[in-house]
This record gives C-alpha cells, sequence and structure tokens, in this order.
C-alpha cells in the first residue's frame, strides 16, 4: 500500500512516498503554494498516477499535543484535500499526523550529510515529509 505524506507549510508543501510494502519513504516533489487549487490538483495527479492507498498530512502539534493555530490552518487543508480527492472520486483516507521536530531533524539529517546551505533550502520540505513518513511507517508496523 503507498502512502503519499505532506509536509504542509505556507509557503511550500514537501512530497514524500512510501514503497508499495511500507518499507521506505522517498522525497517526490516540492509544491510551491501560490495557489492552493492548483496544488490540490497536483496531490490528486500524484495519488492517481503512483496508485496511492493513503495521504498522510504532517500536524505540527504544540508541546501537549493539541492543535495550535498552524496545526488549525494545516488541518482546514487536510480537511479540503480529501473533499477534493473525494469529488474526484479518489475515496482515500487523508490522516493528520504528529510532525513534531520534524524540520530540524530534516534539517540534521542534511547537515550530517554535508548538504550545502543553499542545497538544504531547496530540499528541507521534501526531507521533512521524508522523515514524518518515516516515523508513520514505524508506527503502522509497529502495529
Amino acid at each position: 500500500m503507498k502512502i503519499l505524506c505532506l509536509d504542509i507549510g505556507t509557503k511550500r508543501i514537501g512530497v514524500a512516498i512510501s514503497d508499495a510494502f511500507g518499507w521506505t519513504a522517498q522525497g517526490l516533489d516540492t509544491l510551491v503554494r501560490k495557489n492552493d487549487d492548483r496544488v490540490r490538483e497536483r496531490l490528486l495527479n500524484m495519488c492517481r498516477e503512483n496508485d496511492i492507498k493513503h495521504v498522510i498530512v504532517g500536524m505540527p502539534l504544540d508541546q501537549e499535543g493539541k492543535l495550535g493555530k498552524s496545526a488549525q490552518r494545516i488541518e482546514k487543508f487536510r480537511a479540503n484535500l480529501e473533499d477534493y480527492l473525494h469529488e474526484d472520486g479518489v475515496f482515500i483516507p487523508v490522516e493528520g499526523y504528529d510532525e513534531r521536530y520534524s524540520t530540524a531533524e530534516a534539517e540534521e539529517r542534511l547537515i550530517q550529510a554535508d548538504v550545502s546551505r543553499a542545497k538544504r533550502k531547496k530540499i528541507i520540505d521534501k526531507m521533512a515529509a521524508v522523515v514524518i513518513l518515516e516515523g508513520y511507517l514505524r508506527e503502522y508496523r509497529a502495529k
């Protein structure tokens, strides 16, 4: 079952995808958020092209595990995306998943890999989506 994972920011959305067995996560793309309708259309196409069965959206919960203002905006995007997919006949769940510290972990990984600051800026969102998806896959396999 392939899973698509989104790290949603105010300017960009990092996208990662799992393999069909749910063992690995790979960065797929970084989408620019100039027009959310076009972003949803692109995500719909990604779901169809890659036979996605589940979408995970990183939710930046606060220290107590609750939805802050940022997470509330992302929850709205998540709900709109799920409705958009369903309206187009793609009936897959779009689930929120705790993403606390994913960007910091992605940044650390890229620094350890000696990726230049300029290149890190271009791929950090995609890498954060990979970190979120890896966490989800670990938890999913443990169940």
